[in-house]
């Protein structure tokens, strides 16, 4: 790539170190985890010693300086807090332990130290999109949580990491810690910055949001060089785009980074690999097993949360290469330990049908949230799972439960002369959805191979069933063969329906 020089050259002058240096990501404002061991390191002379104390405690703790000039050590952290500290970094040319009187012959401070939650953000420009929105592309509601970000100074940190890609793994990157106000939240991502508002809402701590994301990136970009090259397409790029190259983003912006003592990884990405979704599959999971390896943290499971691939023209809206991209984002949310997936299909307008920059970040944000909440917080009482189709039985329509709303029976929607109806069922909808008729987005294949509209109404069962609780009744007049069925399986299609607690069916298709 035409920056590949210059950034290997930069690179490599940071590791010849006259002076205590740090990354920018342990100066002034940091947020460390909370009750963590939490890494910390930086470069020094070679073979020299670097002292580091920790004000929450007083401790003080001494390592030495690698060959390489690079020292790296944990320290502990407390509980979360809104009390400011600071760190100390002291070099010494002899041991400061052993020798009494030796002198610092340098020494650095951070400022402002926070204890909280420390999420890492990543993906391409859907999480990139700040909240001062991208040209054309606003963010709903920023002004009003703009003007109101001072109510999160002392609570929210946000880390934004340039664009620096390189052809190797570089040993530092630059994205200084910022706080919350007016004046810098227009630069924040939106989707992480309403995921951390959300959380510090509901835990009552101070958040942190590493914001590592470049727009038009794909999966590939993401991962290193040793694993692209078992893929049969290698490292060849998607096009001649510095985005979309491959394992630059890896090296120059995460490899810098792999380490920092986090909670856990939030993705937003994706519309660059539509239309190759058994690949992503594989290579979204090995990259999530790596990065988790990387940050060598106990487990070795850091949870990941991903944001489905909005709607959107690619191409043709009524094609399903953006459905089926979708669909293997929640199978890979099923099956990669610690993961999930949150809908998104509701969170659109018609007109953005050519906008793949959505503007509903805050619900998008709260949505996460939600799952970090309920999955690693253990908060109980929060709604965090989209229903999901489980399975479907064809009856005779005399067979028709209904639902009941204040005791009284709804009446069937049922189209006249159609004798079967198929119960479709759902995860997470026990209690039913939020429209009992009118349910719009369901379609049934026809013997002529086309995809006719259905007829959709909530039921409901409570006696001398296998299971009850609520699920939605479907026929299709013209329609002999119900079995193929879907719901909003297109490229661009706007979910309408949700359940109880406002989360949107996921689209799915009982065809594939």
């Amino acid at each position: 790539m035409k920056h590949f020089s210059s950034l290997i050259l930069s690179g490599l002058a940071a590791l010849s170190v006259q002076a205590i240096e740090l990354p920018d990501i342990f100066t002034d404002n940091m947020l460390l985890q909370q009750n963590a061991q939490a890494k910390v390191w930086g470069w020094a002379a070679a073979n020299n010693y670097v002292q580091v104390t920790t004000s929450w405690n007083g401790e003080t703790y001494t390592v030495q300086v690698g060959e390489d000039g690079k020292w790296l050590l944990e320290v502990s952290t407390p509980a979360a807090g809104y009390t400011p500290y600071s760190i100390n970094f002291k070099e010494y040319k002899g041991n400061p332990t052993t020798k009494s009187k030796v002198k610092p012959i340098d020494e650095v401070t951070s400022n402002g130290v926070l204890i909280g939650e420390v999420w890492f953000c990543s993906g391409q420009s859907n999480m990139e999109m700040p909240l001062g929105g991208f040209w054309n592309c606003p963010v709903e509601g920023a002004n009003e949580t703009i003007a109101s970000a001072g109510k999160y100074t002392k609570a929210i940190r946000v880390a934004t990491i340039p664009h620096d890609g390189a052809a190797t793994p570089q040993p530092k990157v630059g994205g200084k810690w910022e706080i919350a106000n007016t004046e810098n939240a227009s630069k924040f991502s939106a989707c992480g910055y309403y995921f951390a508002t959300t959380l510090n809402d509901m835990l009552d701590v101070p958040v942190g949001i590493i914001n590592c994301s470049w727009g038009g990136s794909c999966v590939e970009g993401w991962l290193p060089k040793e694993i692209l090259l078992t893929y049969p397409d290698g490292l060849v790029p998607m096009d001649d785009t510095d985005y979309h190259a491959k394992m630059i983003m890896f090296n120059g912006m995460l490899a810098p980074l792999a380490g920092y003592t986090i909670k856990g990884f939030l993705w937003n990405q994706g519309e660059s690999n539509v239309g190759r979704e058994k690949e992503y599959i594989e290579r979204f999971s090995t990259m999530t097993n790596l990065w988790r390896k990387m940050w060598n943290q106990p487990g070795d499971a850091l949870p990941i949360y991903t944001v489905e691939l909005p709607p959107f023209r690619y191409g043709d809206p009524e094609g399903t290469a953006a459905a089926d991209f979708r669909a293997a984002q929640h199978q890979i949310a099923r099956q990669l330990e610690h993961s999930g997936c949150v809908c998104t299909s509701d969170l659109f307008y018609d007109y953005e049908i050519d906008q793949i920059h959505g503007c509903k970040k805050k619900e998008i944000g709260q949505r996460l949230a939600y799952l970090a909440l309920t999955r690693d917080y253990n908060i109980k009482g929060v709604g965090s799972e989209a229903p999901e189709y489980e399975y479907m039985t064809v009856v005779d329509a005399s067979q028709d439960d209904q639902a009941v709303i204040a005791g009284s029976a709804v009446t069937s929607q049922n189209p006249e002369g159609c004798k079967k109806i198929v119960h479709l069922y759902f995860t997470n909808s026990t209690d039913g959805f939020d429209r009992m008729a009118n349910i719009e987005g369901f379609e049934v294949k026809g013997e002529d191979g086309q995809w006719h509209p259905a007829v959709v109404w909530a039921s409901s069962a409570w006696q001398n069933v296998e299971r009850q609780g609520c699920y939605l009744s479907l026929a299709c007049p013209g329609v002999s063969d119900l079995r193929n069925i879907r719901y909003c399986y297109k490229n661009f299609a706007i979910g309408k329906l949700h359940n109880m607690r406002g989360l949107p069916v996921v689209p799915f298709t009982t065809e594939k």
